[in-house]
């Protein structure tokens, strides 16, 4: 029922269904009391670590860090589409450092990564890459340059396409979750 009292509770406090209560729990013990991760604005995995998160700009459905291990500097800015989602132990890196002075970042343009896009476990994605919509990216992929087009799985490294999607089966997809 989506208009119960349960759902109801759940949807006040910004409580997912498929997040168990410990989740919130531990979220809230290590955000709200230990001040790690404490600048993010939605609950978290208590592994994950999130740097400048007032940069990252998410859509519809999409908690950057609710997995493990995941690891996101957003320090150039990092965008990510309704409907996407990050894998546990991620690297989201949207700055590298100076080469002789390594306390420097360098700018570079930053992260944009689609709608329904999929970041398969141990992926990375590198400074200035942008994913189009529906691109998987598989696990253990280092993502180093950008895929625009999307309906695609990528993989590998340096990742490359290994498989095009049905651009009609996604986008009527996409249509059934608006």
């Amino acid at each position: 029922m989506s208009n119960g009292p349960t759902y109801q509770i759940r949807n006040f406090f910004g409580v997912r269904k498929e997040m168990s209560i410990g989740f919130y729990i531990t979220d809230f013990l290590f955000r709200k009391i230990f001040r790690q991760n404490s600048g993010v604005r939605w609950a978290i995995h208590h592994t994950s670590t999130i740097h400048s998160p007032e940069k990252i700009i998410r859509g519809k459905g999409v908690y950057p860090g609710d997995s493990p291990g995941v690891y996101i500097n957003a320090a150039n800015g990092f965008s990510i589409g309704d409907h996407s989602n990050i894998g546990p132990n991620v690297g989201i890196i949207s700055t590298n450092h100076d080469v002789v002075d390594n306390d420097m970042h360098v700018a570079a343009p930053p992260i944009v990564i689609g709608e329904f896009c999929w970041m398969g476990m141990g992926a990375v994605i590198l400074p200035g890459v942008s994913l189009g919509d529906f691109t998987i990216v598989g696990a253990g992929a280092i993502v180093n340059k950008s895929f625009p087009d999307g309906y695609c799985v990528i993989a590998g490294n340096p990742a490359k396409i290994i498989k095009q999607l049905n651009k009609e089966e996604c986008d009527a997809f996409a249509q059934s979750k608006k």
